[in-house]
């Protein structure tokens, strides 16, 4: 497989800078590096994101994660590396990125948990981090963008 087309954040250049910005506001708001990093990646496993998934696992790796950890993010309901407090973090990850597969979007019970780990400043991290993952995965699939390539 190969990409259908250059990344349109390379031919709408204004698009790389707005969303690049988005994604950097997550930071700085009570959330580490690592749960930001985790969020990333199981979105984007979630999504089917080859190019994410590698970058966000090469990122983890940085930030010291352990192997365990990083390899079970996919299973994190079946593991005990992880804290509550990013358990609930990964739980409204997985709610937020799969948004249409129920009839309420993020159910109050999950809501509330994360609401118990994180104030609105995290909470709107978090979000953010979501989100912004989100958008990338949908342009990167639907592009058929792929992990190694060269988008230069």
């Amino acid at each position: 497989m190969e990409a259908r087309m250059t990344h349109p954040v390379f031919v709408v250049p204004a698009a790389m800078e707005a969303l690049q910005a988005y994604s950097k506001a997550a930071h700085g708001l009570g959330i580490s590096n690592e749960l930001i990093e985790m969020v990333h990646l199981r979105a984007s496993q979630i999504n089917g994101c080859s190019v994410c998934v590698g970058m966000h696992s090469t990122a983890l790796k940085k930030e010291g994660t352990s192997d365990e950890r990083l390899f079970s993010i996919a299973a994190w309901r079946e593991t005990p590396y992880f804290t509550d407090a990013e358990r609930a973090a990964l739980e409204l990850t997985e709610v937020v990125t799969r948004i249409a597969d129920k009839g309420d979007a993020v159910p109050d019970a999950i809501w509330d948990e994360a609401a118990r780990h994180f104030d609105d400043e995290g909470l709107s991290g978090l979000l953010i981090a979501i989100t912004s993952i989100n958008v990338w995965n949908r342009l990167n699939a639907a592009t058929h963008q792929m992990a190694g390539a060269d988008w230069a």
